[in-house]
């Protein structure tokens, strides 16, 4: 097994409950953690084998293209496509952080994460 990560993709999105953060928008950031077999890819150096990280990267983009209210909304978007596209996976977790939220106060960020075992 290996662990393939794709670690602070950085978007500007619309999220937000409040209507200013859908006209404004934010910087967030998108983790993803693929724990997957890997034999292929490690002894035929072949890209079939394993994960491709352009693909995740593309569905993270699309899927932070959509405005959504909850971050807890766009992380299982995230999640259920990757999950879909690649059967093989043992394990997934998906964490999506706003930064600066607008909560009244300093606060670096909020972020949810969603993790299965499979």
């Amino acid at each position: 097994m290996a662990v393939i990560a794709l670690e602070e993709m950085e978007f500007y999105a619309y999220h937000g409950f409040y209507p200013e953060e859908n006209k404004i928008g934010g910087y967030y950031l998108v983790d993803v953690y693929l724990e997957t077999p890997a034999e292929i890819a490690t002894k035929k150096d072949e890209l079939s084998g394993t994960i491709n990280y352009e693909t995740v990267y593309s569905i993270c983009k699309t899927e932070m293209q959509v405005i959504s209210k909850l971050i807890e909304h766009v992380a299982q978007r995230i999640f259920d496509n990757i999950h879909q596209k690649y059967a093989s996976l043992q394990s997934l977790k998906v964490r999506v952080s706003k930064l600066n939220p607008p909560l009244g106060g300093k606060l670096a960020r909020t972020f949810i994460e969603i993790e299965k075992k499979f």
